[in-house]
């Protein structure tokens, strides 16, 4: 199985504030519901109540410590680890956040990619992407896009995969 981490991510690293997106950038999410359509998503309580519903032709784990959560048309684990136990038959498995949900993932050398959307502005908010480490991750394939009509601001989708 291949767990890779996608998320938007601002230049100092803010994923969210109060529990939203702090940024509306059409481009990202058409490629974000056009590489995970299909597969599995894990990601937190938090991110999965901001998004509001489970995303269609998806699979969505959520993982979450309030043991009678429910949500429609959602699995719910109690932690990652029990996450990762449930998924590990499939080929791609896709990570959406929180940012806490990315450290543990990190931090137990579970992820083989790294998809970022990487937003050229700063935001304040309260949820962040943790460090790529160079020395671990290898940037594999970059892609940049100027402002537009759409997409207020200049960003980048970068493709990172753990070095051995």
């Amino acid at each position: 199985m291949k767990l890779i981490l996608i998320a938007a991510v601002a230049n100092n690293n803010v994923i969210g504030g109060d529990n939203k997106l702090l940024w509306h950038l059409p481009a990202d999410l058409k490629r974000f519901k056009k590489i995970t359509m299909g597969h599995t998503l894990i990601m937190g309580r938090k991110t999965f109540e901001s998004i509001g519903k489970a995303l269609p032709g998806r699979r969505t784990i959520i993982v979450t410590r309030q043991k009678d959560y429910k949500a429609e048309g959602c699995e719910v684990v109690p932690d990652i680890k029990e996450a990762i136990c449930k998924v590990r038959e499939e080929s791609e498995v896709f990570v959406a956040g929180g940012g806490e949900i990315y450290r543990q993932i990190i931090n137990l050398h579970y992820a083989r990619r790294i998809y970022i959307s990487r937003v050229y502005a700063n935001f304040e908010g309260d949820s962040f992407f943790p460090y790529i480490d160079p020395e671990k991750w290898e940037l594999i394939d970059r892609e940049d896009h100027q402002p537009d009509d759409k997409n207020p601001y200049p960003f980048a989708f970068l493709k990172y995969k753990r070095k051995r």
